[in-house]
């Protein structure tokens, strides 16, 4: 009997599927634990810190109180005499910490860096805008803690190089970078700052990222700029003290491009670097609204992406797409912007070892900053420092 079409047709198919089953096969064994690596590995070099973080959530178990004691029991006790009613046994009941969102660990710490170039390469640059951030996937929840970039503060590790011992905070990023020589150990300019962070203050970060001055320019516009209200004008012209120029902004609503928001968040004519803070978190509230917006929401990924090569990070793709799962479950006021009370600190001149000259910084007694941190790290800052949430 001769095959017909629609015979040979199935029997081609037939013939085919092992070999395609195979080939799935072969790729699923071969391809998919590559490309599970490459989204599970650190993008940059890991800071090498022992950690505070749990990986897992751990469950706790608590005895619970008996609830049906004959009224007689204690007495009976007392008295050495027995009861005919048998003693209940304790019931023990298990509870768990609820499940981190969005696959994440129960609490991430984050060092956050704004480098003051335009250099994609990061082997220079001072590390200007300092935020560490506070990630609980439990609540959830967000604190962000700025740290004044002109602290003076003890530097680890770099002695050997013109006897460098202190030095602003902003200079640790600086003398970290692998431009400078200064620094052999892990994580380059944000190691050399969460380890001068660990060691005078016990703040230890478990990842960071560093943002330039013009890839956070592009992040801004790449999400459509963003929206900003202020209550008063913000005069950024230039004077014969602040020479650079970044313009004069108007109160009431305002949206900025990308170039705006950067020189808004760099204005320092008139204001400390506590209200210049202060207008950094404006604009990081405004990115952060226009990143839950729903048009801009599901473009993350492909933003993430973009830039990736243009951030200096050890977090992973994973992670970062842990975060960013997270931002929509944020209530607004679980996004906490903290700050140290600004009356902790004393400006003056102090002798800079590597400048050989005085410089401008500001001093504190570090054990009165590390009661600060110690909140923040534990999740109760709401009752230390200063804070706000976002409007």
């Amino acid at each position: 009997m001769r095959d017909t079409p629609s015979g040979l047709k199935r029997y081609r198919l037939l013939a085919i599927a092992p070999a395609a089953l195979l080939i799935l096969v072969v790729l699923g064994l071969v391809v998919f634990p590559r490309l599970q690596r490459s989204w599970a590995a650190p993008m940059g070099p890991a800071l090498e810190l022992p950690t505070y973080t749990p990986s897992h959530p751990i469950p706790t178990a608590t005895n619970a109180e008996p609830t049906n004691l004959p009224p007689t029991s204690l007495a009976s006790l007392e008295d050495g005499t027995s009861t005919d009613t048998p003693e209940p046994t304790p019931t023990v009941t298990s509870t768990s910490t609820p499940a981190p969102l969005c696959g994440g660990p129960p609490v991430m710490y984050i060092l956050g860096v704004g480098v003051d170039t335009e250099d994609d390469n990061y082997r220079y640059g001072l590390g200007d805008a300092i935020r560490v951030a506070r990630i609980d996937f439990v609540t959830p929840k967000v604190t962000v803690l700025s740290l004044p970039r002109d602290l003076w503060v003890e530097i680890p590790e770099i002695s050997q190089h013109y006897d460098i011992t202190h030095g602003k905070l902003n200079q640790s990023f600086l003398y970290g970078g692998p431009g400078m020589g200064y620094y052999d150990g892990p994580g380059q300019g944000p190691g050399l700052m969460a380890r001068t962070l660990d060691q005078n203050f016990g703040l230890r970060p478990d990842h960071y990222g560093a943002v330039n001055m013009i890839t956070f320019e592009r992040i801004v516009d790449a999400v459509g700029g963003v929206d900003v209200y202020l209550p008063t004008d913000v005069d950024g012209t230039a004077n014969k003290i602040r020479r650079e120029n970044m313009g004069y902004f108007y109160a009431g609503n305002n949206h900025f491009n990308g170039d705006e928001a950067l020189r808004f968040s760099r204005i320092r004519k008139g204001i400390g670097d506590f209200n210049r803070a202060d207008n950094q978190t404006l604009v990081l509230c405004a990115l952060k609204a226009k990143l839950v917006n729903p048009g801009v929401l599901p473009k993350i990924p492909q933003i993430i992406n973009a830039f990736k090569d243009s951030v200096v990070t050890d977090l992973s793709l994973e992670q970062m797409s842990q975060l960013a799962c997270l931002l929509p479950h944020l209530k607004r006021e679980n996004l906490v912007f903290a700050s140290l009370p600004e009356e902790i600190f004393q400006e003056g001149m102090i002798y800079s070892e590597q400048m050989r000259n005085n410089t401008f910084a500001l001093q504190a007694d570090p054990q009165v900053v590390r009661g600060y941190i110690e909140q923040f790290m534990a999740g109760t800052w709401s009752s230390a420092g200063e804070e706000t949430t976002c409007p």
